[in-house]
């Protein structure tokens, strides 16, 4: 069952107040989507710019419907009542959007264990957590999807030798996913995730030093992949580590350089990628 359109449908998208997270929202609410807008952010931050609210505002601007939930996906309870609540005002829950990381590229002796915790219970424990609570709603739906942004695991230890913590809670977001792409597969639901091929200039990577943003791409590029993805056949396409580039190749794009912040530079490759 392939589709070309999210029109109708219902995502419930964590970290969704800037970023990649928005971006996918908003490619969604062009279609006509219903999305949760799912987020910490209620006034604005001061290195950050975007709330659940100015996201709400943007979506609905572009022709979908919003509902900007605040939320700290570490939390159990509020978690429980944002995934009641978007099923209460949509009448379900068709996608569920694993989007929500915290990041801190540093060695041990560089990482407290605050951010530790913090990598580990936003990443891993808030994709199971989310997961968990979504699938009661997902089960039994059209076409039910839930992708999270997340890298292929890799045992090269280029990717453990200079932040550790930050990858084991990235490859547990991974191992997630696959794990419950097996669990939930005679059900119906998809489990996949995407990971872009370039570094994406979002207001995050402001937090980052020495990220020459004009050989990054912007975010609209993993938004279009995720589009592609969540209107691909939930019972067959499952259980896939997808590259934004990749997938959009296999539907005939070819010229990237729309994507790109500055054509005219070297792209730089994400994290977790040869």
């Amino acid at each position: 069952m392939e589709q070309r359109s999210l029109k109708g449908r219902t995502l419930f998208i964590t970290g969704a107040s800037r970023g990649i997270g928005l971006a996918i929202a908003l490619r969604a609410a062009r279609d006509g989507a219903n999305v949760a807008v799912v987020a910490k952010t209620t006034s604005p931050h001061p290195r950050l710019p975007g709330t659940i609210y100015t996201a709400a505002e943007q979506i609905e601007q572009v022709g979908g419907k919003a509902l900007p939930l605040a939320v700290d996906i570490r939390s159990e309870e509020q978690v429980a009542q944002a995934v009641a609540e978007c099923a209460k005002t949509f009448g379900g829950i068709d996608i569920l959007v694993n989007n929500a990381s915290a990041i801190q590229l540093t060695r041990a002796d560089l990482t407290a264990l605050k951010r530790y915790d913090l990598m580990l219970e936003v990443n891993a424990r808030g994709t199971f957590l989310c997961s968990k609570l979504c699938l009661p709603y997902l089960i039994g739906r059209e076409n039910p999807h839930v992708l999270t942004l997340a890298p292929p695991i890799s045992m090269d230890p280029r990717w453990f030798g200079k932040h550790t913590a930050y990858t084991v809670s990235k490859f547990a977001m991974g191992m997630l996913s696959f794990g419950l792409a097996v669990e939930w597969k005679e059900a119906g639901v998809a489990f996949n995730c995407l990971w872009p091929r370039t570094i994406i200039r979002t207001a995050a990577l402001n937090l980052i030093p020495g990220v020459d943003q004009s050989r990054c791409r912007t975010p609209e590029i993993v938004a279009d992949a995720a589009h592609m993805i969540l209107n691909r056949d939930a019972k067959s396409f499952t259980g896939r580590f997808v590259i934004d580039e990749d997938i959009l190749r296999e539907t005939g794009v070819s010229d990237f350089t729309g994507y790109a912040v500055d054509p005219g530079k070297e792209l730089l490759t994400d994290l977790f990628l040869e």
